[in-house]
């Protein structure tokens, strides 16, 4: 419509009226003439057709050019509100508004979860590149210190290795559901691939390990299990102290259990621990903590049809329950 002529337009927007118009002069004139009606009441008749057809022509032309007006102004301003739409004169225009009304309603809803996404990715990023700077510099200054200190740079080097895998898992949470692979996997091997990972800070903490054989095959994404387990695992090494003990054994027939003997977490904390950047009074300690840890575990374990639990006393230590067995699934 940018390249036609605004009369033109109008008129072709019309031609169906004008059209039937025309039609009814015509027939009124041949009416006339058949019946033998002088001429001045056929030229008559076609003046009051002529006069009524402008003023009609006139108005619905105005009333035209404003709708346009409108909708231009509309487009040049960008974003669009349903609100500012011109009146409709006829049902076809209201459906065509209807319409229009609920693409920006939900182009609304996108646009917010888009803001909502941005700023939460925006958020996490710079938490976790002030995360990443710990160790970074922590093995900055063992570098310094001499050679003799590999093993404690091992241990700041597998940080940085898990929070690099904690922000990529970050990002494929959305799209997971595509390349999810359930399979049998041996849940024994899993948590003994998760123990070695950490082998070396059990040692440097000189934390015990007390693992009992589950002898058990579990139906999950053996991939996406080991990096809920690592979670966890990280997260018990974190907060037991040196000398403490971390226990890992089945209780009852589905429920995987992971337990320290750390410093627990406060009872008013526990009903928020799965919230997204919630750190409560452990983080406000632990100056690094980002509270992604827990909301990844709970997101993981909803895709994967588990469950997790965490009880907790403070001074005495935490246990998470990860239920793992036939995984249940929402079909939509």
């Amino acid at each position: 419509m940018n390249d036609t002529p605004l009369f033109g337009a109008w008129l072709a927007s019309r031609k169906l009226v004008a059209a039937a118009g025309l039609f009814c002069a015509l027939s009124g004139v041949l009416i006339f003439w058949l019946y033998g009606l002088p001429g001045e009441a056929i030229v008559y008749l076609l003046c009051l057709c002529c006069i009524g057809t402008s003023f009609w022509a006139v108005l619905s032309f105005v009333r035209f050019w404003r709708k346009h007006k409108i909708l231009r102004k509309m487009e040049e301003a960008i974003f669009v509100t349903a609100e500012d739409l011109p009146e409709t004169t006829t049902l076809i225009e209201e459906d065509y508004q209807h319409l229009i009304q609920r693409l920006v309603r939900e182009n609304r809803q996108r646009q917010a979860a888009a803001d909502s996404m941005l700023e939460d990715l925006t958020s996490y990023y710079t938490l976790w590149v002030h995360q990443i700077k710990t160790p970074i510099a922590a093995m900055d200054l063992l570098l310094q210190a001499g050679p003799d200190r590999a093993t404690e740079m091992e241990i700041e080097l597998q940080k940085i290795a898990q929070y690099v895998d904690m922000v990529l898992q970050y990002l494929r949470l959305d799209s997971t559901a595509k390349d999810l692979v359930l399979q049998r996997c041996q849940l024994d091997a899993v948590v003994r691939q998760t123990v070695r990972k950490y082998a070396k800070l059990f040692i440097l903490k000189k934390i015990q390990l007390v693992f009992q054989e589950t002898k058990w095959e579990v139906l999950s994404d053996e991939k996406w299990l080991c990096f809920l387990l690592e979670q966890l695992l990280s997260n018990a090494l974190k907060y037991t102290p040196e000398g403490g003990k971390i226990s890992i054994f089945l209780e009852g027939e589905t429920n995987l259990v992971i337990a320290d003997t750390g410093i627990g977490i406060a009872p008013e904390d526990l009903p928020r621990v799965f919230e997204k950047g919630f750190t409560g009074n452990n983080g406000r300690m632990d100056k690094k903590a980002t509270g992604i840890g827990l909301y990844l575990c709970r997101r993981v374990t909803n895709l994967l049809g588990h469950t997790i639990s965490i009880v907790s006393e403070p001074g005495v230590g935490t246990q998470v329950r990860l239920g793992l067995g036939r995984p249940q699934f929402d079909i939509e």
